[in-house]
């Protein structure tokens, strides 16, 4: 209460005097998450790509490069060993085998002979390669659909002129966040990409805020100028978003630190993705309004210059 109590009422950020610089920015996060995603794609987990998924506990520490040769002996293919939660703990990821389920059932009793009776198999999937496929049409028509929708839900909401700077906000975001997991290498699967419908959802929810703000002013101060009346509407709300955006972030560090690695990826995502959605709904939603022509009105005359002379005092 104390930190809301210190942060002052009126802010007067010069957030639309500065969107020269928010888009050259946004512009080259844009372009660069493109780059690295065609240049280091994405790191797809099993349920893209298909394979085997293990998870196995050790009575002691786990030794990842006696474990790593004990499975190379094995000729099953390319088999990579990740430890996460507790010392004990590792996740198996072994490539498909070629041939039909059966061949996948030998290399996971391959796996788990060579592993020995004292290692315990808490957990074991396979996918296999056509439904990894099936799965990135599914989750990229997903993640299509859902920008248009929130998209039309704007445009009915506001108007079209706000569906179209909502949209491209939420593309950039979407779009940065896949650079994020190209950059860092994160696992990318089916929670993963859960985390970039959710970033959209986030993203879109501060925007609207402050877009009913922007909705409330254009109504308000007509006879202010609208790159005016966009700032002050960003400065109405940035308490709010602030207040929201760091109370979301402290819940998300909490599961990246100890939520474990199985949702490590997932909660990491969240996070930049809290963070660049906060960012683009001031930096760069309301700002592409200054280049469509809004309407105003649903304000009577006196009352509006009553508040424009106010605004102006």
């Amino acid at each position: 209460m104390a930190l809301i109590r210190k942060l002052p009422v009126e802010l007067n950020f010069g957030f639309i005097h500065r969107r020269g610089l928010f888009f050259i920015f946004s512009a080259a996060l844009f372009l660069g998450s493109i780059g690295l995603f065609l240049t280091q794609g994405l790191n797809f987990g099993v349920d893209f790509r298909g394979g085997i998924l293990m998870e196995v506990r050790t009575p002691q520490p786990a030794d990842l490069g006696e474990l790593r040769g004990r499975l190379n002996a094995l000729g099953v293919g390319e088999v990579s060993l990740q430890q996460f939660g507790e010392p004990t703990d590792v996740l198996i990821n072994i490539a498909k085998q070629e041939g039909d389920e059966q061949q996948q059932i030998l290399a996971i009793e391959a796996v788990k002979d060579a592993l020995g009776s004292g290692i315990e198999i808490r957990r074991q999937e396979f996918v296999g390669p056509k439904i990894g496929d099936e799965l990135k049409e599914a989750g990229l028509l997903a993640t299509v659909l859902a920008l248009l929708g929130i998209g039309v839900y704007i445009w009915l909401r506001f108007e079209w002129q706000f569906g179209v700077a909502a949209l491209i906000a939420l593309v950039h975001d979407v779009v940065a966040t896949i650079g994020f997991y190209s950059l860092t290498q994160i696992e990318f699967n089916l929670a993963t990409l859960a985390a970039v419908l959710t970033i959209a959802g986030y993203s879109i929810n501060d925007t609207v805020v402050i877009f009913d703000r922007v909705r409330e002013s254009l109504r308000r101060y007509k006879k202010l100028p609208l790159p005016e009346v966009l700032n002050r509407s960003i400065n109405m709300t940035l308490s709010r978003t602030i207040l929201t955006s760091l109370t979301t972030l402290l819940a998300l560090f909490a599961l990246f630190f100890f939520g474990g690695e199985v949702i490590r990826g997932f909660s990491a995502g969240l996070i930049w993705g809290v963070a660049i959605g906060t960012y683009s709904s001031v930096g760069l939603a309301v700002p592409l309004l200054t280049f469509i022509k809004l309407r105003r009105g649903g304000a009577d005359e006196e009352d509006t210059e009553a508040e424009t002379a106010e605004a102006s005092s």
